[in-house]
């Protein structure tokens, strides 16, 4: 006959297996699923035709056989070109979803040139984080190409694309890099949800933005929402209390939230200011 301690120390072993299971699970489904909870493309036929009210033209560059990268270049509706924009979009959609952003520069004189990472849009090919890098580094080469200078090319990220944008920033020249609801890195962003897990071991993505900032010469301005839910307005001041070099700035935007900083006056003017320069 089992005694009470025994039974107890039974009891205690069943729901530690109970756990251990568990956690094996949620870890291998972090594991495997991880890109499917962080990227959230939609495809477009590659008969698809863009229609945006800005005048534009598209490019495609096919990098290898599997892999084609689709840009679409934004141009100003004047002649007065004063310079480029590259920008790296957010995890969701295509550039459908952002092409809405690009009037933000258009009006200053500033074409800009957003792109679709593989899987996104009519891009092909597989996605990952050295992927990335390469994509845009081959758009920056593209605009190099069209004539403009370092000193009139801005690179702007938005969320997910805040750490390509600071990478790109980090190993080419440029006038300004602006980075709208950035995160410290993405492993610390998951660290946040999922400390319990080794996630340096785990996950496929690191894109450390700290880092990158490090070696980023042009001054750097950073937007974010204080009410932002999706990347904690304190990844901004992390990045802003370690890696901030003089001229650096962060704008702050009260009652923000990650996807509505384009309706606050306060962004809208700084940007603007950072434009006419």
């Amino acid at each position: 006959m089992k005694t009470k301690s025994g039974k107890k120390k039974n009891k205690l072993l069943k729901w530690l297996k109970i756990f251990i299971t568990i956690y094996i699970i949620v870890g291998a489904l972090l594991y495997f699923f991880q890109d499917k909870i962080l990227l959230h493309p939609v495809a477009l036929p590659a008969d698809y035709t863009f229609q945006f009210k800005t005048p534009f033209e598209e490019r495609i560059v096919h990098y290898d056989s599997s892999t084609l990268f689709d840009i679409v270049r934004f141009k100003p509706v004047n002649d007065s070109i004063k310079g480029a924009v590259i920008y790296c979009h957010g995890n969701m959609e295509n550039i459908n979803h952002y092409a809405m952003f690009a009037d933000n520069f258009t009006k200053h004189g500033y074409e800009v040139w957003m792109m679709d990472y593989p899987s996104f849009g009519k891009s092909t090919g597989a996605m990952d984080e050295p992927m990335a890098y390469t994509e845009v580094l081959e758009v920056y080469k593209m605009v190099r190409s069209a004539g403009f200078s370092p000193d009139s090319i801005i690179i702007y990220g938005r969320s997910l694309g805040t750490g390509i944008a600071a990478e790109l920033a980090s190993v080419r020249s440029c006038k300004r890099l602006i980075l709208e609801s950035p995160y410290f890195s993405v492993e610390n962003l998951v660290d946040r949800y999922c400390w319990m897990y080794p996630t340096q071991w785990l996950l496929h993505y690191k894109i450390p933005t700290n880092q990158y900032l490090e070696k980023v010469a042009a001054p750097v301005t950073i937007f974010h929402g204080t009410d932002d839910e999706t990347i904690p307005f304190s990844n901004a001041e992390k990045l802003q209390k370690g890696v901030f070099k003089k001229g650096d700035e962060l704008i702050s935007i009260p009652g923000g939230h990650h996807n509505d900083l384009n309706d606050f006056p306060v962004m809208k003017n700084k940007l603007d200011s950072l434009l006419v320069q």
